[in-house]
């Protein structure tokens, strides 16, 4: 199917949506193209596994679409648009499992906020994508799904834990998608899969509906192919929500009306960007030397969109990022209170899903949070780490603004995506994994990643841009403006562009 001279897998949110207002092509003609892309290339083809559930309404919800515009009624920014949705955002229409094969017949009652603004703004929810069990891996290990393969290699992880949302956006199998970022879990399978991904300041966007791992660092973000798709997505989900105290950040924010316009494609010209040195990989490891290679590639990048690079480092990085971690401590509470809290739950506590022995085996962390505490706030390494926490923050922020740069950049993860053995072997486990995304995680500082390229042996490397609190907008300005002068986008050689 062609947009615009385009084929539909490499068109964005403005081109569809400008392609239906004008009658050049429908929301049904887009739905059955991508459903055919999820026949053909999910649970046949290459067998991808990225789709946990095919919303079965999707091209009567499209059909609706096309009627509201052929009356004239007005019509959102994201109509017609078919996004796929991460199986831990609750959906009344559809089941959420959260990777979990317990919760698998589960069906709320509401859907997650940001997915009811996106419905608002006219999108479908094509479907729901793979995670491992309550979002606790950098990999796809799933007890309701197995595990999924990355478009780009099928022997390799696509990253986690919004797994399924990043194969499937990099697959063409929606426009867009949503995954959530605790740890990493957005900007990680969103550098494997070639995609951009965004964490935001915690409560910029509202996690009411979403499963908990750490409540104070816990964000949702956009998956996409572009810059400005992410924008579009982020715009729409970004606001105040009485279901998420949180929330109260984006009033702090002074978030403007649409972050569209932070989008300048000589956003960099002049400006002073840091090299964050501490968080590369050695050139001595084989998973690190491809990586290095392509983010050095990725900075004479920059340079040319007119950035000037200022070299930075961090003494004991890696200790800032182990002190700061709370997932041992904290998730097991978070998620319990969430559980006893939710109506017809089929378990009640991470307890009695490690007593189940209903949970994929190879999720370490999981087991390793449920020997957490039952009331961290009675725990000293609770009170450590959350003081921790705003050290690190004022470190790096500190830092940003001693250099006089707009933002920091570095590799998303120091490593390639692992194959499947190197994950079943255990040579790379949750606990272990050199994933560069905990940095902003663990301040509670925006960032988002972008494609920087591809290695030798066309593995996706992921640029990782951070900036300061609630400066989302400076966040998506160096962002598009690389994108502008390097767009690092490719379709996997494992799902063609269909004809």
């Amino acid at each position: 199917m062609q947009i615009n001279g385009r084929p539909l897998e490499l068109s964005d949110v403005a081109a569809l949506r400008a392609a239906q207002l004008s009658g050049a092509t429908t929301a049904r003609r887009i739905v059955d193209a991508y459903l055919d892309r999820i026949a053909a290339f999910d649970a046949s083809g290459p067998t991808l596994n990225a789709m946990v559930t095919v919303n079965p309404a999707a091209r009567e919800q499209a059909e609706l679409a096309d009627r509201k515009l052929a009356a004239g009624e007005p019509v959102g920014p994201l109509h017609g648009i078919p996004v796929v949705v991460k199986d831990c955002l609750d959906t009344a229409d559809l089941p959420t499992s959260f990777g979990s094969e317990i919760f698998a017949d589960y069906r709320p009652s509401a859907d997650a906020s940001v997915v009811r603004k996106l419905r608002a703004a006219g999108a479908i929810v094509i479907g729901k994508t793979t995670l491992p069990d309550w979002a606790t891996s950098w990999f796809s290990y799933s007890s309701r799904s197995g595990t999924t393969r990355n478009p780009f290699d099928l022997d390799r992880d696509p990253g986690g834990s919004s797994s399924g949302t990043g194969a499937a956006v990099a697959a063409g199998f929606a426009t867009v998608g949503l995954g959530t970022d605790c740890g990493g879990s957005v900007r990680l399978p969103a550098s494997f899969c070639n995609l951009v991904g965004v964490r935001s300041t915690p409560g910029i966007i509202s996690r009411a509906g979403c499963n908990p791992l750490v409540g104070v660092q816990d964000t949702i973000g956009p998956m996409t192919r572009t810059v400005e798709d992410a924008v579009r997505l982020f715009t729409v989900m970004a606001g105040f929500d009485p279901a998420d105290q949180l929330t109260y950040a984006y009033s702090v924010a002074r978030a403007p009306v649409s972050y569209l316009d932070s989008l300048r494609p000589d956003a960099l010209v002049g400006q002073r960007v840091g090299v964050l040195r501490s968080a590369f990989g050695s050139n001595d490891n084989e998973h690190a030397r491809p990586v290095n290679e392509v983010t050095e590639d990725a900075l004479k990048q920059l340079v040319a969109a007119g950035a000037e690079l200022v070299d930075i480092e961090i003494d004991d990085l890696r200790g800032w990022t182990e002190r700061t971690s709370m997932y041992t401590i904290k998730s097991k509470y978070d998620i319990d209170t969430w559980l006893a809290g939710l109506t017809g739950a089929p378990a009640k506590s991470v307890d009695e899903i490690i007593r189940s022995k209903r949970y994929h085996k190879k999720l370490d962390l999981l087991e390793a949070l449920a020997a957490g505490p039952d009331d961290p706030f009675s725990d000293l390494s609770y009170h450590r780490a959350y003081s921790a926490r705003e050290d690190f923050m004022k470190l790096l922020v500190n830092l940003m603004e001693s250099e006089h740069v707009r933002a920091l950049v570095y590799p998303t993860c120091q490593v390639v995506p692992p194959t499947r053995k190197d994950t079943d072997s255990g040579l790379w486990n949750t606990l272990n994994f050199p994933t560069n995304t905990v940095i902003a995680s663990q301040s509670w500082l925006p960032s988002i990643t972008v494609p920087a390229g591809l290695t030798g042996s066309g593995l996706p490397v992921g640029l990782e841009i951070l900036a300061r609190p609630y400066d989302e907008p400076t966040m998506f300005a160096v962002a598009h403006g690389f994108e502008q002068v390097a767009s690092h986008r490719h379709l996997p050689l494992n799902t063609p562009v269909s004809a």
